[in-house]
C-alpha cells in the first residue's frame, strides 16, 4: 500500500469520526507499525481506537426491532440505536448473535479490499500496549503484542493536525520493533522472537482485519 494512500485513508477514517454517527463513541484515533515509521510502501496499516461506553439511549423498541430485522441483539445497548437506523449496511454481530462494536466499526470505517488492521479497545493506546505485552509474554503468545510505535492523530474531538503533517513527512523517529520492545523491559533474545512472531502473523493476513478489545 502507498504510503499516500494510506495517510489519506486514516484522514478519512478521522473524519468518519469526526462528523459521525458512529455505532459506539470514538475518543482517540492512533496509527502505529509501518505507517507510523515513514516507510513506503508499507504492508499493511494499522489502525487503532479508543472507544467510549456507549451510555444507554433509552430507545426500548431498538433492541426487539432490530433481532427481528437483523438477527442481532444488544442494539441500543453496545452499539448506538441511531447510528444502526443511519446505518444497517454496517451491522456485524458476534458469533454469540450480538452486536460487534468492533466490528461495525471496521464495516462503516474499513474497505474491505485494503489491507488494514483496526484495533478497537476502551483503553488508551500506551495503557493497552502495556497489557497485551504482559498477556502475550506470559501465554508465551507474542504474535498478539501490540506494536508499541504509536502515533495519536485524534483525541476528545480534536485533530493532530501538527503531528499528521510530520508523520506525511516522516520526520518521527522510532527505533526498532525490537529496540521498542526493550524499551518496555523484555530482553533482547526474547525481543527478538516477538519480532519474528509479530511479522510471521502480519504476513498472513488478507484485506482488512478488526480486533476488539477490552482492558
Amino acid at each position: 500500500m502507498e504510503r499516500e494512500a494510506a495517510l489519506d485513508r486514516v484522514e478519512a477514517i478521522i473524519d468518519a469520526v469526526d462528523e459521525g454517527p458512529m455505532p459506539v463513541p470514538v475518543r482517540e484515533v492512533w496509527v502505529y507499525g509501518d505507517v507510523a515509521l515513514g516507510l513506503d510502501p508499507i504492508d499493511r496499516l494499522d489502525v487503532y481506537v479508543t472507544k467510549d461506553l456507549l451510555m444507554r439511549s433509552g430507545d426500548a423498541d431498538a433492541a426487539a426491532e432490530f433481532e427481528r430485522s437483523h438477527g442481532l441483539k444488544g442494539v441500543g445497548k453496545s452499539i448506538s440505536a441511531e447510528w444502526a437506523r443511519a446505518h444497517p449496511e454496517h451491522l456485524r454481530g458476534n458469533d454469540n448473535g450480538y452486536a460487534a462494536p468492533e466490528k461495525c466499526l471496521a464495516a462503516q470505517l474499513l474497505p474491505e479490499d485494503e489491507p488494514i488492521h483496526l484495533e478497537v479497545c476502551n483503553a488508551p493506546f500506551d495503557q493497552n500496549v502495556k497489557q497485551r505485552l504482559r498477556g502475550a509474554l506470559d501465554r508465551g503468545a507474542y504474535e498478539q503484542v501490540l506494536d508499541p510505535r504509536g502515533v495519536q492523530l485524534y483525541g476528545e474531538g480534536q485533530r493532530a493536525t501538527e503531528t499528521m503533517a510530520k508523520l506525511r513527512n516522516g520526520e518521527l523517529p522510532f527505533p526498532t520493533l525490537s529496540g521498542a520492545l526493550e524499551m518496555l523491559g523484555v530482553d533482547e533474545a526474547t525481543a527478538g522472537e516477538v519480532v519474528d512472531a509479530v511479522e510471521s502473523y502480519r504476513d498472513r493476513q488478507e484485506g482488512s482485519t478488526v480486533r476488539g478489545d477490552v482492558v
